[in-house]
Parts: structure tokens; sequence; C-alpha cells
């Protein structure tokens, strides 16, 4: 890594002990990766990757942590022991069933991972911290742009807006915001180690439809596009009308990171106290890059060649047609902004693709993005670049 990306986050990271939940997934693998640049000594706690989960083997994470352990959310004494044993400094909660066609079909899975899985987590803190000798812990859980009650508005959705969800993956991650807000309320905010800090110091983040190369989830766009351009077929394209608001994985990691080193310091944007990130956080991008599923493929293509066919079903399950975050609370609060503007996520993501079929290796091109995110943040003179 270079300079740039050493000096991200004002070295919060350096020798801490961070645990990453769903480590193993696509956010989870950059995750890491970028957490193991900055120097922290990393657990993980999954299940096992799902066969198109290649990333984390591809960069070659497994060796390279502290301890990696298979597991599921349901079981509260795995992951309990998991944390008496490893001692978090910061907890970034990614596990979970993250397909809103497939939540149709195991509902119940979807419920049980996405709601009572966070429970569990958070019920795992809470008896770990309980113990006097317990230390400080940060935690950041990811839950998603489709937590809130989506009514097709033009508009943004902003923090305080109702939680809800037509499909059952986007009610379960309304449900997980109530579960994260009734345990910071219940619990860590009444156990303080000063007169103003709890043990427990608890945010939620939410984003989602970030794209970039490793992905290979089935039923998700991109990777869709990539399965169908190496086999010489046309792109399937279910729902070309749908907007979404498209972010490189790197936008919204880099906001989860610099929400975790201000919960830790937040003496590091002058603020005296942790209270006002104790809170939900989005992390999107700028207007500009809500676009249309067509709009993004056509931009694909552009830089990958191929082409794509339009397989609307008017019989297919339920998908919100308008999704916008309101990123002002991250701006003013974090001083944190998107870095990259849609084109370049574009070209950044397929050219991941396309130079790893070329040969090139998983670990060196996710080290290369990262460096180069870091310092085009750096030129923007964001405070989390250093």
């Amino acid at each position: 890594m270079n300079n740039s990306s050493q000096q991200a986050f004002h070295g919060t990271y350096r020798g801490k002990r961070v645990l990453v939940t769903g480590h193993t997934g696509f956010k989870g693998s950059w995750l890491t990766r970028w957490l193991l640049d900055l120097g922290a000594i990393v657990a993980g706690y999954a299940r096992d990757p799902l066969p198109h989960e290649t990333l984390f083997d591809a960069i070659g994470l497994g060796p390279l942590l502290e301890q990696d352990v298979r597991g599921d959310l349901a079981d509260l004494n795995a992951l309990s022991a998991l944390i008496a044993d490893f001692q978090p400094e910061f907890v970034f909660h990614l596990a979970a069933q993250p397909l809103v066609r497939l939540s149709y079909d195991i509902p119940v899975e979807t419920f049980a991972t996405n709601v009572i899985g966070t429970v569990n987590v958070l019920e795992a803190l809470r008896q770990y911290t309980a113990r006097a000798s317990s230390p400080k812990v940060v935690a950041v859980m990811i839950t998603t742009d489709k937590c809130y009650e989506n009514r097709e508005w033009l508009s943004s959705y902003r923090e305080d807006d109702a939680m809800g969800g037509y499909d059952p993956y986007s009610a379960s991650k309304g449900c997980a915001e109530l579960v994260i807000s009734a345990y910071r309320r219940s619990f860590f905010e009444t156990l303080l180690t000063t007169s103003t800090e709890p043990q427990v110091r608890l945010a939620s983040a939410r984003a989602g439809n970030v794209i970039g190369g490793g992905d290979w989830a089935v039923d998700r766009i991109v990777p869709d596009c990539f399965r169908a351009i190496q086999a010489g077929a046309s792109i399937p394209v279910r729902n070309k009308i749908a907007t979404r608001p498209w972010q490189h994985v790197l936008e919204p990691l880099s906001g989860y990171l610099w929400l975790g080193a201000i919960l830790d310091d937040p003496s590091r944007l002058r603020f005296p106290d942790s209270k006002p990130f104790r809170s939900g956080f989005n992390f999107g991008p700028n207007l500009t890059s809500n676009r249309t599923v067509a709009q993004l493929v056509e931009e694909l293509l552009k830089h990958a060649g191929g082409k794509w066919e339009d397989c609307s079903d008017p019989n297919a399950p339920h998908e919100a047609s308008k999704l916008n975050l309101a990123i002002d609370k991250a701006f003013h609060l974090l001083s944190w902004q998107p870095v990259w503007d849609f084109e370049t996520t574009i070209v950044q993501t397929a050219g991941w693709y396309v130079r790893e079929g070329a040969g090139e290796t998983a670990a060196a091109l996710c080290d290369e993005h990262i460096a180069d995110y870091c310092a085009d943040a750096k030129s923007k003179g964001l405070p989390w670049a250093g």
C-alpha cells in the first residue's frame, strides 16, 4: 500500500483488534483487506463462503486473520465465545442474507439471519461488556438503504424517516434498525464509562447497490453482466427502468471506517463526545449517480463489450423502482462525501473484472483500487484520508 492508504483514518486501526462478521462475502472481503492494510488485527465470523463468493480466497485473506471462525448468526454461544476470546475493540457487523429476490424464497431464514442475527451480535457484546474488566467497544452495524419504508418518492430518504419494507429482506433490515436502537437505548447508553461515554459506542450504517470488482453474487446486475460477457451471451436485464444509487464498494466502506474512528475518538473532528455519532448514518453517492439499470449496463458495456436484452417480467416479485439516500448528515457531522463519480465507478469496476480475467491477481487489483481511492480522497481534502 502507498502512503495515502497507510495514513487513512488517522491510524485508528493500526494494532487494534477488529471483528468483522460476514468477512467472507463481497463487502466483507473488501473491508477485511482494507483493515489488514491499515495494520489491524482482524478476526472474522461467517458461514463458509457460498460457491459464488470467491473473492475471500482469491485475495488470500484466510491465513492473514487472527481468527477465522465459521458459524451461524443464530448461534449466540459461538458469537459470545469468540467475542470473549478475541476481545475486539471494534466490531463491524456485515453478515446478512443480502438479496431481495431470494428473500421471497427463504423469508424465515432471511428474518432469522438479519433480525435475530443482529440481536445475537448485540447480546454477545452486552454480555461481554457487562464484565468489570471489559474494554470499550466501538460497534458499527451495517444494514441497508432498503430499511426505509419506501414510498417511491423522488426525494431522498433521511435518517429519521420511518423504517419499513415491502419484501422480507427490506422489512428484516428495518427490523434490524429497530433492534439496534433498542439495544442502544435500553442497555448501552446506560453503561457509561464516564459521564458521557457508554462502554459500547453503537451506530448503524445504511448503504446499498454497491458495485466493484470481485462480486459474483447470483441475481445482481454487475455479476450478471460479466458472467454473460465471459460466456459470450446477451446480458439479461429484468428491471431496466429501476433507478438505484450506484456506488463503488469502497465508498460506504470508507464511511463505516471513518464512523468507527470518530466513535473511538470524536476529538478527531473536534467534538467533545461521541453522542452525535451514536445513531444511524446514510452513506450513498451524489444524486448524479442515481441511474437506471439500463444506464448502468450501457456504461459498463462501453468498457467491457457485450450486449444486453430486456428480460422484464411483469409477474416478477415486487422490487422498489426508486430509492435515493440523503447524505447530508454524513457530510455535515463526519465531513464525509463520495470520492468517485458514476463514470469513475464504472471505469474502476469494469477494469477490475477485465484485468482479473486477463490474469492479474485479485489481491493486487484490490490493493491498487484502495490506494487509488485513498489518493483521490486525499486530493479532495477529505479528513479521513489523512
